[in-house]
């Protein structure tokens, strides 16, 4: 017969050994980050994108800890080349609902128009305040932030550096479209200070860029100065090789223009751009509000010089501006 003492201590063993129900852990959410690109869709798509700036993000993401597909997924969607696709990207994003949007400058506009609420990061604009993306660098108070290019401020630069390295009287043919007013018109007021001369090629189709050439060499244009946002960029490699081609000496503002063949660049790295975006993204995810994430400016601006194509256009680069080149294309 069992006693009281032995029955109770085979209650409590039978107690521990039935399993006891656990709570469900919650499945770890995954954000759904939104990319908007220029180039085709595929370019940016997945954990290794072939558009580089895009691989940057990632990699940046990467550096934060994150991991592609336990941590955060990529919604890529690729304008093609065609800007006015824009408006149907950036709806798309909105009704997935995407929770962080990256984009470039020439995307911000659609995007401001589809969304007040999901936070959009900017991975480079040219003039932020200036195009009314945000109230101020310190404090956007709204729901864009993110990091300017500073391509505005910097186009006086660049004039000047095209001078020092092409000294011509001869006008400088300056290539621009609606989206980069802002900087023909900063170009503008930095030559009346000079002294120098300008002549406005304005481009409203990518069909009339061969056109805009054989303007520029009809008014005898000496150099170029190429506005790199909005129609042209997704078409760099045409035009510098058109620069080459009719024998204009070319400054761009982004270093993939001279990557394609084209003389020489002057601004911002754009990659490190892109790589930058991802600890915006970071801190919102956490629960910053973009409102609240002031613009982060670059502080350093890099000049890439493309030899072959100086040969090609049969410019010697002064010993100087050489030296001062953060990258020699040979």
């Amino acid at each position: 017969m069992m006693d009281r003492r032995t029955f109770i201590g085979s209650l409590a063993l039978g107690t521990l050994m039935v399993p006891r129900a656990v709570p469900a852990q919650p499945a770890r959410r995954v954000a759904r980050i939104g990319i908007v690109g220029l180039v085709g869709t595929s370019d940016l798509a997945g954990p290794t994108p072939r558009s580089p700036s895009t691989n940057a993000f990632v990699r940046g993401m990467h550096e934060l800890g994150y991991v592609y597909g336990d941590h955060f997924v990529t919604e890529p969607r690729g304008a093609e080349g065609k800007p006015a696709r824009f408006p149907i990207l950036a709806a798309e994003l909105v009704r997935l609902p995407a929770d962080v949007i990256v984009a470039p400058g020439p995307a911000l506009p659609a995007l401001k128009q589809a969304t007040s609420t999901i936070p959009i990061v900017m991975a480079g604009s040219a003039d932020p305040v200036g195009s009314g993306y945000v109230r101020s660098l310190r404090r956007p108070g709204e729901n864009v932030t993110g990091l300017s290019l500073q391509s505005v401020e910097t186009t006086g630069k660049r004039l000047e550096v095209l001078k020092e390295l092409v000294p011509t009287a001869a006008p400088v043919a300056v290539l621009w479209d609606r989206a980069t007013l802002n900087y023909w018109q900063a170009a503008e007021a930095a030559a009346q200070e000079r002294g120098w001369k300008l002549l406005s090629i304005e481009i409203r189709d990518v069909g009339e860029i061969e056109g805009a050439f054989k303007r520029a060499t009809e008014a005898r244009a000496g150099t170029l100065l190429v506005c790199a946002a909005g129609l042209l960029f997704p078409h760099a490699k045409r035009i510098a090789e058109l620069a080459i081609k009719t024998r204009l000496p070319a400054m761009y503002e982004l270093r993939p223009y001279v990557e394609a063949g084209g003389l020489i660049s002057y601004g911002a790295d754009v990659i490190d751009i892109w790589r930058r975006a991802a600890t915006f993204v970071d801190r919102i995810l956490k629960g910053t509000s973009p409102a609240d994430l002031p613009i982060e400016q670059p502080t350093e601006f890099e000049t890439v010089i493309n030899l072959k194509a100086a040969k090609a256009l049969g410019l010697t680069v002064p010993p100087a501006l050489r030296l001062r080149a953060d990258e020699v294309i040979e």
